[in-house]
């Protein structure tokens, strides 16, 4: 909660307290914060801003306030005062309680402050590819994308800090149907912030830094993994996420239009496909997709790079320019973000190192396999089928493509591999949801692992892998398994 939520909290509590019963005489002075509750209340919706959560402690505080009228009104001992006393007594037992649990519950979280030495800025992009068509609408349009950029910054500790989601209204459809909760449950996600400066300038202990190329899951969005965006750049990456429109939750271009996801009745087929093909195509607006539509997808990360060029050589912004060290260039994605992630790397030799997270390998990687240092992170064949009595999903069919499709891409990797699985984390463990709510994993959500443990791993494996094969820095944590995780089954090549 809050600062001022708490103080809400507490105010309601005294007002109770002051009017469901009769005070001593040495603490009638509670009695005067029986009308405060209403303007505390005023004054967090103002300054912090309104959130669902809060209805019933906002509506606790105008309760507390007009019972405080009546009871002053006649005298201490009639009827009315004990029926205003009752009213409190009642509604405030039950109201109390879940005034306190809602924000507790659905919390405007924190990111924790990450563990490099750098600060974080970060920029946004709309970029037009006028040689593609757009699959996903009308024949005419073409391919725009939002790419969100997080960079080494420095900056005033005092900054404000830029929002964890920008179109949150665009985004809770789409996030609703994923969670199977109603849109405007995501509704407080828009009062979360990050470590991230927005514009600010680029931090000057390097010349240049790696650039790293995120993806996101299908139904996401490019925020999703700012746990693990964030450490990395405090550590000296610079890190674009790619909103691909259509594959995402929503995507809102800046002129107020909105890209908002393709059900899942009709991505699904087109996904699955790229991975584990029907003989039968899956259509779209007429058009048959017979290797699915990942190779479309990672031609966006193709784009992309060629954007990043343009940008180093002139940012519009003035910020970016000589800052990207485009030959120290890798990518990492989670779900279909790593599908993606791993076609794009088989199609871009220019990027030099490739992480895939718990994600299935398409056709055409397998059957090629992949040149570069490769790091997959998944969990076992068990832990899926666990989540999938726990939270629904994971077919067996699903789940054996995933094992059988990354073990088939480590094991023809011709240099670095590793091979990592940890048992207990499921699919949504490898995103930010966890931090969402404390609860994720009674929900079913989340899995065995504590989020903070799972997010740990992450980060501890992820900028240790890009450390050794951008930076050529030592990383005695690939050498074999860990002491410091023992949780993690680790293998290399």
């Amino acid at each position: 909660m809050r600062l001022l939520e708490v103080l809400l909290s507490l105010a309601n509590l005294l007002a109770f307290f002051s009017l469901a019963f009769r005070l001593p005489r040495a603490v009638r002075w509670m009695r005067l914060s029986a009308p405060a509750a209403l303007p505390v209340a005023g004054v967090q919706a103002l300054l912090e801003g309104t959130r669902w959560q809060m209805v019933p402690a906002y509506g606790l505080a105008g309760l507390f306030f007009f019972a405080w009228l009546l009871a002053k009104a006649g005298p201490s001992g009639n009827l009315s005062s004990r029926l205003v006393r009752g009213l409190v007594a009642g509604v405030g037992i039950v109201g109390l309680p879940v005034s306190i649990a809602l924000p507790l519950l659905a919390p405007v979280f924190r990111f924790p402050p990450p563990g490099g030495p750098y600060r974080i800025g970060t920029l946004t992009y709309h970029w037009v590819d006028t040689s593609r068509p757009e699959i996903f609408s009308e024949p005419s349009a073409r391919r725009e994308l939002m790419v969100q950029i997080w960079y080494p910054a420095r900056g005033e500790t005092s900054s404000a800090r830029a929002p964890y989601m920008q179109g949150v209204g665009a985004l809770a459809p789409g996030l609703a149907r994923l969670a199977h909760l109603p849109g405007f449950a995501f509704g407080h996600l828009r009062h979360v912030t990050t470590n991230a400066i927005p514009s600010a300038p680029v931090a000057d202990e390097e010349p240049n830094y790696p650039v790293l190329l995120f993806l996101e899951g299908l139904g996401g969005f490019r925020q999703m993994n700012t746990f693990q965006v964030e450490e990395l750049v405090s550590h000296g990456y610079i890190v674009a996420a790619i909103d691909q429109p259509y594959a995402a939750a929503a995507v809102v271009f800046p002129d107020g239009r909105q890209a908002a996801g393709l059900p899942v009745d009709q991505s699904k087929p087109l996904v699955l496909q790229s991975y584990l093909p029907s003989e039968t195509a899956p259509t779209l607006h007429g058009r048959a997709f017979p290797e699915g539509i990942i190779p479309y997808l990672a031609q966006d990360v193709i784009f992309t790079l060629d954007r990043l060029a343009d940008l180093n050589r002139e940012d519009p912004h003035g910020i970016l320019t000589g800052r990207l060290d485009l030959e120290r260039a890798g990518t990492f994605g989670v779900s279909l973000g790593g599908i993606v992630a791993a076609e794009s790397c088989r199609l871009a030799p220019q990027l030099r190192a490739c992480l895939f997270m718990d994600a299935p390998m398409p056709v055409g990687v397998v059957r090629d396999g992949l040149r570069q240092p490769t790091m997959i992170i998944t969990r076992d064949a068990e832990t899926m089928r666990l989540e999938r009595e726990r939270a629904g999903g994971w077919p067996e069919y699903e789940i054996e493509i995933h094992q059988t499709s990354m073990r088939a891409v480590y094991d023809s990797l011709p240099g670095d591999g590793y091979f990592l699985r940890v048992p207990g984390i499921f699919h949504i463990d490898f995103t930010d949801v966890p931090s969402w709510s404390p609860i994720a994993g009674r929900l079913g959500f989340s899995g065995l692992l504590p989020a903070e443990r799972s997010h740990a791993i992450l980060n501890a494996y992820t900028l240790t892998f890009f450390e050794r094969h951008l930076k050529g820095r030592p990383a005695p944590l690939l050498d074999g398994p860990s002491a410091q995780y023992p949780e993690v089954l680790f293998e290399r090549r």
